[in-house]
């Protein structure tokens, strides 16, 4: 199906509202509006074109739809554009959480305002890219890209110790992902294109695959992040602005799983196969681990990092299961987290740009000042534990039930991971919300704001509308995702049949 320019206006409309904000002259604070609202117009029209994408997707269709194609580099790179059932939601997501952080940065950021909405702008450009890429060579492009405004993000408008952290994103991003360029380069030479949709059919030999698989898997598992490359995520969450840390925890961390899906498991199934008890076993320490240090912290931003950490291990241990459940499960989560998290990181915001301190023990007793708070901040809790009615249970769930299919043991021990979360989370709110209002510097807080408001409401009432209703985003993968494993499991038989 021929998408004509819808994904390429994607990709265009968020440049071009960083142009708009470039000539903008003067420093006044008429001007600082001005690209305020241009950077929060271009982002929601970009979402209500990703929302016209959706509606000429077809989710019967497991195939790519929307496909745009122009040969670029005397045809051996294409510029080729193209969504499916697995790419489309994050695609959405991606446009859906950009305006929210324009909006919670309205008042927040006050330095190098412009230059701060345009990296945002650029950045939502290369991120979107990387999901709707079907060129391997375009795909890392986006992907790579995406590293630069991030990096300038962190380092630019974060706390005191912003160019250490920024410093050690892009650092362990960038040696990652430098293996996949060589993996990259090896499937040139082998297969004769990038072109992914003709890689997604070339079959790769089983030694190959072996390299090309932890080539990729050097970047992806960094991306995520996994255990034991995660160490730079706590550093960038607390000393990125809170928009950073949204788009952080909501889109970039997707991209390692993204690129699970998209490459590792039906490029190379049987590789994919036999890593499989590697990722179990780093999934489950990164569920368990992960969230024992979640208890400890005393820094709100600290802990919501390490607990994403370990709701990303889902992720890892779903997809590997490589069954419709563990598959469908990931997916599931992966949108799920990526609002919840983002909501969680909000919230933070909010109680930050009052006290200007993310410590635990600076609060106590809000829900007397801030009861539209309490419960905002309650429901996003409750889905971080994975709470039923919430959108956080559908995907643990799923999982869950896809590695009990593959191994009863991994599904047992993760489980525990369900508890601990229980723990760290419920442990935080009692904290930042219960008890008296005994500090007098909280005495004057005072609650959400109208833009507050605006801001976590959607957020709000997405997690607990696809709690209760998951299925537009498990029938929009459905197709896909078993196209997906019916391919990897003909690969997986042809190769017995082969040693046999």
């Amino acid at each position: 199906m021929s998408g004509s320019w819808i994904l390429s206006g994607l990709l265009v409309l968020p440049l071009i509202g960083a142009l708009l904000i470039l000539v903008l002259r003067g420093e006044g604070e008429a001007t600082l509006n001005n690209a305020r609202w241009i950077a929060l117009w271009t982002t929601l029209i970009t979402f209500v074109l990703s929302v016209v994408a959706w509606e000429r997707f077809n989710p019967a269709e497991p195939g790519f739809q929307l496909i745009e194609q122009h040969d670029w580099f005397s045809h051996v790179i294409l510029y080729k554009l193209g969504v499916d059932g697995i790419s489309i939601p994050f695609v959405l997501l991606t446009t859906f959480l950009m305006p929210l952080c324009i909006a919670a940065s309205w008042t927040s950021i006050q330095t190098r305002v412009k230059e701060y909405m345009i990296a945002f702008l650029v950045l939502e450009t290369l991120m979107i890219g990387v999901f709707v890429a079907l060129d391997l060579v375009l795909f890392y492009l986006f992907f790579e890209g995406g590293l630069i405004p991030m990096f300038l993000i962190i380092g630019v408008w974060g706390g005191k110790r912003r160019v250490y952290a920024a410093f050690k994103f892009f650092l362990y991003t960038l040696t990652g992902s430098l293996l996949m360029l060589l993996a990259i380069m090896t499937m040139y030479w082998t297969a004769g294109t990038t072109d992914i949709e003709a890689l997604l059919r070339f079959p790769f030999t089983a030694a190959m695959q072996k390299w090309l698989w932890l080539g990729f898997f050097a970047s992806f598992a960094v991306k995520m992040p996994m255990w034991p490359v995660h160490t730079w995520l706590p550093d960038a969450h607390v000393e990125a602005p809170t928009a950073g840390s949204v788009i952080l925890a909501g889109i970039l961390l997707k991209m390692g799983g993204y690129g699970f899906i998209r490459f590792s498991l039906p490029m190379f199934p049987v590789a994919s196969a036999n890593f499989a008890p590697l990722i179990y076993a780093l999934s489950i320490i990164a569920i368990v681990y992960t969230s024992l240090v979640a208890l400890v912290q005393e820094d709100m931003k600290k802990l919501i990092a390490y607990s994403s950490v370990a709701h990303m291990g889902f992720v890892t241990m779903g997809l590997f299961a490589a069954n419709t459940q563990g598959v469908q499960g990931a997916v599931y989560q992966m949108v799920s987290h990526g609002l919840v998290s983002a909501a969680l990181f909000l919230c933070v915001g909010v109680v930050y740009d009052r006290m200007h301190t993310r410590d635990i023990s600076a609060y106590g007793g809000l829900v007397q000042r801030m009861p539209r708070y309490a419960v905002a901040f309650m429901v996003f809790t409750l889905a971080n534990v994975g709470l039923p009615g919430t959108s956080g249970f559908i995907g643990e769930f799923l999982t869950l039930i896809g590695a009990f299919q593959a191994n009863a043991w991994v599904a047992l021990i993760a489980t525990t991971g369900v508890i601990l979360s229980a723990c760290y989370a419920l442990y935080l709110y009692r904290r930042v919300i219960f008890g008296v209002l005994e500090k007098p510097s909280l005495a004057g807080i005072v609650d959400l704001s109208g833009r507050e408001i605006a801001v976590l409401a959607p957020l709000l009432v997405l997690t607990i509308y696809y709690g209760v209703h998951p299925q537009p985003i498990i029938d929009a993968s459905a197709a896909s995702i078993d196209s997906l494993l019916k391919g990897v499991e003909q690969a997986l038989a042809l190769t017995k049949t082969a040693g046999l």
